[in-house]
């Protein structure tokens, strides 16, 4: 092993000056041999507060038996994380997205005071993840990330598959007459079967999916169940690989570039993954150094169709893309198209079309998950990046399965998620209306809560494809129908959002990818004169801190 194999960790461990710090790590099992090792952070998401990451902590093990075998010394810590499946619908959810930075935080903080020289970092849920990725372009050390895997589909009383959104939909169907108490109560005891990430191209998925392709995990990781036994052997392989690329030298900014950015968005897209993909990866984009904005989400989008048929637009879940083929096959299908780069390196220690070479693509299978690129169910992305006088910086609208992509009509306009919740249950919403649900971005919320509930209940009482919805929020993953998030400027920095008012006639157009109200440059004029800076909504804590320092949803909500 050459000085370089662990120069980080040596600033920690090497000559008599650091005695005192070798007596602590002998206290924790380290034998004179192991100081010559690489020191590897093992980042475990575990908690049991939600489904997606009650399992971490045996893949974390698996991990550890890795880094032995590969000849690292591994130095086990956790990180927090909290549910948006559990925090969803209520205040609580201000802190989701909140949670991403603090996750990002806290793993450089750890790994960054410790000096380890690579880190292997397990999560499943929907913040932790691109969470552990920022961390790992931040601080630029060799890094893998180890996905906890997808959760089974339950099944409902007639024998359909059913996910976590079922039960946000059945309450909407409640609300609306067309299902009774006990119907709510089977789905809710049904929807959630065990251990694993929410089942749909949610956002665990999206974003698993999309770290794979980007090359920051290795190959079927995002695919597998989070209760199989290939996770196991995933997890243990990531902690040996993790050696070999300190070995290597090869660093996550060698990963994580434009044209691997582009080969995640272009995963994204075909499977119908989640709006919030672009909040996510433009955030790693910054810790990575990579230039990467709105406009090359859109310059995808408009060359890259939309093929996969899975929840929540479609029928199918991502147990059912595993036993297609998983994401290889259908990474290996876009390559052969001219769709990826596979020239990009990835934690493999090979290249894109290296680690597909044997892999056949889903295209020649037998399958009906994914359709074929001169059959797809849209042939241009799902997702839209939308401007107009209602979102100068930009907004992202998901048009998915919908039978129309755009709506002119009035605005129905709620201060905050509470507010249409409760306008939502009074059943006030009709066909034709613009919901708006303000004053939920970055700096007003703070912390950008998604709309799930709002939306499912919409969907529930049959409005889904009648109505349009935007918001200065996040939409979940799990959200389907004409709805626009991420509208900046917010209301709480005076975005044309805040200016708006019940009737305003509002247009969202994903083929003209614009977003409008209808009122004149003057009429807007005189309201901003008349609009004043509201007072923040929390002034102690995470939340104010956050708050304070966080940037436009357009360029990724990140705080620095």
């Amino acid at each position: 092993m050459t000085d370089s194999f662990n120069s980080r960790s040596r600033m920690t461990t090497a000559g008599a000056e650091r005695a005192p710090n070798r007596a602590m790590l002998r206290a924790v099992g380290f034998k004179d041999n192991d100081f010559d090792k690489p020191i590897i952070g093992v980042a475990n998401l575990h908690s049991d507060i939600t489904p997606c990451n009650m399992h971490l902590d045996r893949l974390a093990r698996k991990g550890i038996e890795g880094v032995y075998a590969g000849g690292g010394m591994p130095q086990v810590f956790g990180a927090p994380t909290a549910s948006d499946g559990i925090m969803m619908g209520h205040q609580g959810m201000r802190y989701s997205l909140v949670s991403r930075e603090v996750i990002a935080d806290s793993i450089e903080v750890v790994s960054g005071g410790m000096n380890h020289d690579g880190v292997l970092t397990i999560g499943s849920c929907d913040k932790n993840m691109p969470g552990c990725i920022m961390a790992a372009a931040r601080m630029n050390i060799p890094s893998i990330f180890v996905y906890g895997g997808s959760i089974m589909p339950g099944v409902g009383e007639a024998g359909e598959d059913l996910d976590v959104v079922s039960i946000f939909e059945a309450v909407g169907q409640f609300q609306a007459g067309t299902a009774d108490a006990a119907h709510v109560h089977d789905v809710e005891c049904n929807a959630c079967p065990g251990a694993g990430a929410c089942g749909g191209m949610f956002t665990a998925n999206t974003m698993a999916s999309a770290i794979e392709a980007m090359g920051m995990s290795l190959p079927y990781d995002a695919s597998y169940p989070g209760v199989s036994s290939a996770k196991d052997r995933t997890a243990f392989q990531a902690g040996s690989q993790l050696v070999e690329l300190i070995r290597q030298g090869i660093r996550p900014r060698d990963i994580i570039t434009r044209k691997a950015l582009e080969n995640a968005y272009t995963l994204v897209l075909v499977l119908g993954g989640s709006t919030n993909a672009l909040l996510h990866l433009t955030a790693i984009a910054r810790e990575a150094d990579v230039d990467w904005d709105l406009k090359d989400y859109d310059r995808l989008g408009d060359r890259i169709p939309h093929l996969a048929d899975l929840r929540p637009s479609g029928k199918y879940v991502m147990y059912h893309l595993h036993a297609a083929g998983g994401t290889p096959a259908v990474l290996k299908m876009l390559l052969e198209a001219g769709l990826l780069h596979g020239d990009c390196l990835t934690v493999t220690g090979k290249t894109l079309a290296e680690n597909l070479h044997d892999v056949m693509p889903i295209n020649k299978r037998r399958q009906t998950v994914v359709r074929p690129l001169d059959n797809p169910i849209y042939p241009t992305g799902h997702l839209v990046v939308l401007h107009g006088n209602l979102a100068t910086e930009g907004a992202v609208a998901k048009v998915a399965g919908l039978k129309s992509r755009s709506i002119t009509g009035p605005a129905r306009v709620y201060d905050g998620e509470e507010a249409c919740f409760a306008a939502v249950q009074r059943r006030e919403v009709k066909p034709g209306d613009v919901v708006v649900v303000r004053g939920e971005g970055p700096v007003g919320g703070p912390g950008m809560r998604e709309m799930l509930a709002v939306t499912a209940a919409l969907v529930g009482q049959g409005l889904g494809d009648s109505i349009g919805l935007l918001t200065d929020g996040r939409f979940s993953g799990g959200t389907h129908g004409l709805v626009v998030g991420h509208v900046a400027p917010e209301a709480w920095v005076g975005g044309t959002i805040a200016l708006l008012k019940d009737g305003d006639i509002i247009t969202i157009d994903a083929d003209k990818k614009l977003l409008h109200v209808d009122l004149s440059d003057e009429e807007l004029a005189e309201r901003r004169a008349n609009w004043q800076l509201p007072a923040p909504r929390e002034t102690r804590g995470v939340l104010a801190k956050y708050a304070k320092c966080v940037r436009s949803a357009a360029d990724g909500a990140v705080t620095f």
